[in-house]
């Protein structure tokens, strides 16, 4: 199995270079689309609640995640407190909103790093990492020197700035955005953001470039590429037609898709008459056929037991 991308950039001293890049973006913040402009070096906080440090909820391996993450042992993955779009409807509410977990500096962030790959994961898996960038590289060097030599996967809501993922070409190895809505009248909507379909375009043509369509190794583990996961909701509220053939036309027929069915109302989407059910079967299958329609040929599209649902 070739290296993690990630080494050649330390040892060449590139690394380095980035993480002053990516700090300085937190004094007068422009890390994610929102560009708050708070100091967070200093512990100001903008829309994502997040200061200087990054915050954890959690980390496991998953074996929740899409077959390719996961393999015999799992993905590692570190669920990173908060998020930059807040979506109204999150599944995980507790951590996004609630900002549930603790604060940790660049070496917890790097024994935590270590400690999956040593229980043998396949890759680590940082989720919503959006907002806390410049804090995940700064870690990396740590990881590194204490040995870490798998693969980095970001795992994302989308909505990115493609300036700051520049500064992650040749450090993250396999791009796994959401693409969450086609509409953004919607997305204003449930996450405050009146441009987010521009964003998500911009952001997933600039991760495709930098590592193309998905590539798995003899037993089906991915190693390099990108993943796209779209979230199917009730009323068709996420526009999944639109969202399928700008992948394939714009993108690449060959993207890995995972056209996901487990929506259900939590947060305040109880409150709202559009999203306030789960999603019948027939929207579904009308979304996996949009896809196909749309030219799309890898596409993680089983329907899931209705009581079970990724973390």
């Amino acid at each position: 199995m070739s290296e993690p991308s990630y080494l050649r950039l330390y040892r060449e001293g590139e690394l380095e270079e980035r993480i002053e890049r990516a700090l300085a973006m937190l004094e007068g913040c422009r890390v994610c689309p929102r560009e708050c402009g708070v100091n967070r070096l200093e512990g100001e906080k903008g829309y994502c609640d997040t200061g200087r440090n990054a915050m954890v909820a959690s980390y496991s391996p998953h074996f929740g995640e899409e077959a390719p993450l996961v393999g015999t042992h799992g993905s590692g993955t570190i669920f990173i407190s908060s998020c930059n779009l807040l979506c109204s409807f999150c599944q995980n509410h507790e951590i996004s909103h609630g900002k549930e977990g603790a604060e940790v500096g660049p070496q917890q962030m790097a024994s935590m790093m270590i400690h999956l790959a040593s229980r043998g994961c396949h890759n680590i898996n940082f989720v919503t990492p959006t907002h806390v960038v410049p804090q995940l590289l700064e870690a990396l060097p740590h990881a590194i020197r204490k040995g870490m030599r798998v693969p980095l996967v970001y795992n994302t809501g989308g909505y990115d700035r493609v300036e700051v993922l520049r500064l992650l070409e040749g450090v993250f190895d396999i791009y796994m955005p959401d693409f969450k809505f086609w509409d953004d009248r919607e997305a204003e909507r449930y996450c405050q953001v009146p441009d987010y379909r521009e964003a998500a375009s911009d952001a997933i043509r600039e991760m495709h470039r930098q590592v193309g369509d998905l590539v798995t190794d003899e037993e089906g583990i991915a190693v390099r590429g990108l993943l796209v996961r779209h979230l199917v909701m009730p009323n068709d509220v996420a526009g999944s037609e639109g969202v399928f053939k700008f992948l394939a036309e714009e993108v690449s027929p060959n993207t890995y898709v995972n056209v996901m069915d487990q929506y259900r109302p939590c947060g305040t989407a109880g409150r709202d008459e559009f999203i306030n059910r789960r999603l019948t079967s027939q929207e579904f299958r009308a979304a996996v056929d949009g896809a196909r329609k749309a030219g799309l040929t890898r596409l993680d599209s089983r329907e899931r037991i209705r009581f079970l649902f990724r973390v």
